[in-house]
Formats: structure tokens, C-alpha cells, sequence
């Protein structure tokens, strides 16, 4: 939790109370629904509540914006960043249910009003949105024919709508038909070693009527 505080000193009473109750939430889940490794789990506010944040530091969502998460898993990006701006609207989905059962169940012990999660295909969710975020769950190709049809024609932030995708590795081939992809190393804005190959990829995304 000192991670968190260190990165991000600001945050209100209410904000540290609920990063501080995911560790309690994620390791009682954990024994119940292994969404996160065992050797993981111990370093959940690194590799995976500091690492979800790692977008925050690209990007400061806008109250009313709207945020897909892709992929989920147990929550991560969309949950971390969810408590940090409680403005904005996110919608976290996953194929699989217990994964989501997870997710709905840290939603609801955190009271977290700003959060839908659900079940879904990427493919098959209805609407539009101002980012589309995930954690490395395909290639870029394959995500962006996943997702292309769902961005916001009406841009309000400081970068263009699309997606915020948390990789790590060389991103040269993966990312070569995408020339407006933007690679931003977090290990500029964290210290852990963790960080070191990590990155956020910011690829604006056109609308598509």
C-alpha cells in the first residue's frame, strides 16, 4: 500500500481505504477463485494494483468519460483505476464467469458505483467509448478487430480517443502496421524492477459509424 501512497499522494480518505481493502479482498477470493498466481498474489499492489495505474500516468480520465476493460481478469486495470477516478464510468468485462464473480464481488465490497462487470465477448458490447484499456491479453491485431467499431467520435482529453494497453517486451513487430501507436515506459514514472520492460501503448482509434 506505501507503493500506492508514494506514486499517487493524493488520494482521498476514501480512495486509501478501498486500495487498502484489496488486499484482504484478493487474497480471500484468491483461496475461493484463483484469479491471480500463487507467487503473484503476494505482490498484488506491484505487479498488479501499481501496474493497472501505470495508466494513470498517461492518462487523466475526465469525469463522464467512459472506459472499457477488456479481458478483466480479476479486475485489473479497470479496478484500480475505477477507485482513482470515481467520476468516470467503467465497464469491465471477461469470458469467463468466475473471473467476473471476482470482479462483481470487489465492486460490491468497495461500493464501487462507477463500475458495471459482466460476462461478455469483446466483440458483442453494444456502445462507444472515450478508451478502450486491457492488460495484454492478445496481440494488437487481434484487439483492435476486437474493438475497432467502439470509440467515441468526440474527443475530451489530451489524447486522442482509443485504446490504453498495458504490455511489456519489444512491441516492435506486434506493433509495425500501427504507426500511431505511442510507447510510454512506466519505468519513468515507477521504481521497482518490475517496471523496467513495461509499458502503456496509446493507439488512437478513429470513429467508426
Amino acid at each position: 500500500m506505501d507503493e500506492i501512497l508514494k506514486y499517487f499522494p493524493n488520494l482521498t480518505d476514501l480512495q486509501i481505504e478501498q486500495f487498502q481493502k484489496l488486499d484482504f479482498l484478493y487474497h480471500d477470493w484468491n483461496e475461493k477463485i484463483n484469479v491471480i498466481s500463487r507467487k503473484d498474489i503476494d505482490s498484488l499492489y506491484t505487479k498488479h494494483i501499481l501496474h493497472s495505474l501505470g495508466i494513470a500516468k498517461v492518462m487523466k480520465f475526465e469525469p463522464g468519460a467512459t472506459v472499457l476493460d477488456v479481458g478483466t481478469g480479476g479486475g485489473f486495470p479497470g479496478i484500480p483505476l475505477a477507485i482513482l477516478f470515481p467520476e468516470t464510468r467503467f465497464y469491465l468485462i471477461d469470458v469467463i464467469a468466475k473471473k467476473i464473480r471476482v470482479v462483481q464481488g470487489v465492486v460490491d465490497a468497495l461500493e464501487l458505483k462507477n463500475v458495471k462487470a459482466e460476462q461478455k465477448r469483446a466483440e458483442l458490447v453494444k456502445g462507444d467509448f472515450d478508451f478502450i484499456v486491457s492488460r495484454a491479453v492478445t496481440n494488437m491485431p487481434d484487439f483492435v478487430s476486437w474493438i475497432k467499431d467502439k470509440i467515441k467520435k468526440q474527443h475530451k482529453h489530451m489524447l486522442k480517443n482509443g485504446i490504453l494497453y498495458l504490455k511489456g517486451g519489444d512491441l516492435t513487430e506486434e506493433l509495425k502496421d500501427f504507426p500511431s501507436a505511442t510507447l510510454y515506459d512506466l519505468d519513468e514514472f515507477f521504481e521497482d524492477e518490475f517496471f523496467e520492460t513495461k509499458k502503456v501503448v496509446h493507439l488512437p482509434l478513429k470513429f467508426k459509424p
